[in-house]
C-alpha cells in the first residue's frame, strides 16, 4: 500500500494529475476500441444501472468525449409515452440495438422495471415478475444474435449520495439532475437495496453478468469501468495511420465579399480602443 499512497490524496481520493493522465491514456485505447467495432462490424451494448447520483453520466461523458457519435451513441430514454405503455415491455429499447459496427451505451435501460418502476409502484407485480423471468432470456436471445452485451451497477453509500445530493442542490448547472423521483429515493435507501438484490438473483447470470462499480471516488469509479469495459473486448488496434495532406490550392481570380455585409456574432471580449 505504501507504493500505492502517492495515488490517493489525504481524504483517500484519486489524485487529479494521476487520474488526468489515466484518463488520457484509456481514451487512446476507446479510440482503438471504436475503429475495431466499425471495422469489424461489432455490435456492443453497454448498460450502466445505479443508484440516483451514482456517476454513471460521469462515466459515459468520459468513455465518450474523445469518439465518433456514429459510431458510440448514447441511449437514455424518458418517460414511456401512453402507447408505449402498452407495448412489449422491451419494444421501446429494441429499435436502439446497436447494428453492425455500433456500440450502445444505456444510460438507464430495460432494468428500470426492476429498480424505479417496482419501488415507485409504476409496474404492478405481476409485470414486474414477467420481467425477472423473461429479462435473462432477452439477452440470451440478444447475445446469440451476435450482440456483445455488458452490464455495471454503480454502487454508492447513503452518505456519499446525501452529499452529491446536496452539491446538486447548491450548483444551478446542477440542479436539473435532480428529479422529484431522486428526491422521494432518498427515504426509499432499504426498498432500492432489497429491488437490487431480486435483480441480481434472477439477471446476474454466467452469460451476462452484473460488474459491480464502488463509485463514491468518481475518478476512481471512472478509471475502473473503463479499464475493466477495455479488458472485456478483445479488440485491435486498428486506428488509421496519420494521412498525408498536399499543399493548399491557391485560388486566383476570387474576391471575397465585404465583411461588413456579414452577421457577426458579437465578441464579448473585443479589447476596447
Amino acid at each position: 500500500m505504501k507504493a500505492k499512497s502517492h495515488y490517493f490524496n489525504k481524504h483517500g481520493k484519486l489524485r487529479t494529475k494521476i487520474y488526468e493522465a489515466k484518463l488520457k491514456e484509456l481514451q487512446i485505447e476507446l479510440v482503438k476500441l471504436q475503429e475495431w467495432v466499425k471495422a469489424k462490424g461489432k455490435k456492443v451494448v453497454v448498460i450502466f444501472e445505479g443508484r440516483d447520483a451514482a456517476g454513471k453520466g460521469g462515466v459515459i461523458k468520459r468513455i465518450t468525449e474523445r469518439l465518433n457519435p456514429r459510431v458510440v451513441r448514447v441511449v437514455a430514454l424518458g418517460i414511456p409515452t401512453e402507447k408505449e405503455k402498452t407495448q412489449w415491455y422491451f419494444q421501446r429499447y429494441v429499435p436502439h440495438l446497436p447494428a453492425a459496427g455500433e456500440m450502445v451505451l444505456f444510460d438507464r435501460s430495460w432494468y428500470n422495471r426492476a429498480g424505479v418502476e417496482r419501488v415507485m409502484g409504476f409496474c404492478t407485480d405481476d409485470e414486474y415478475w414477467d420481467f425477472l423471468r423473461a429479462c435473462p432470456n432477452f439477452e440470451k436471445m440478444l447475445i446469440r444474435s451476435g450482440i456483445t452485451i455488458i452490464k455495471y451497477w454503480f454502487s454508492v453509500s447513503e452518505e456519499e449520495q446525501e452529499k452529491r445530493f446536496q452539491a446538486r442542490l447548491k450548483d444551478p448547472t446542477k440542479r436539473w439532475k435532480l428529479s422529484p423521483i431522486d428526491i422521494k429515493s432518498r427515504s426509499l435507501w432499504v426498498e432500492y437495496s432489497k429491488a437490487k438484490d431480486d435483480m441480481f438473483s434472477y439477471t446476474d447470470t454466467k452469460i451476462c453478468p452484473w460488474y459491480v462499480v464502488n463509485a463514491d471516488d468518481k475518478k476512481r469509479a471512472r478509471i475502473n469501468t473503463i479499464h475493466h469495459l477495455l479488458s472485456l473486448i478483445p479488440y485491435e488496434d486498428l486506428t488509421p495511420e496519420p494521412m498525408e495532406l498536399p499543399p493548399r490550392k491557391k485560388e486566383k481570380g476570387y474576391v471575397r465579399p465585404p465583411m461588413q455585409e456579414q452577421t457577426f456574432v458579437p465578441d464579448i471580449f473585443e479589447k476596447e480602443e
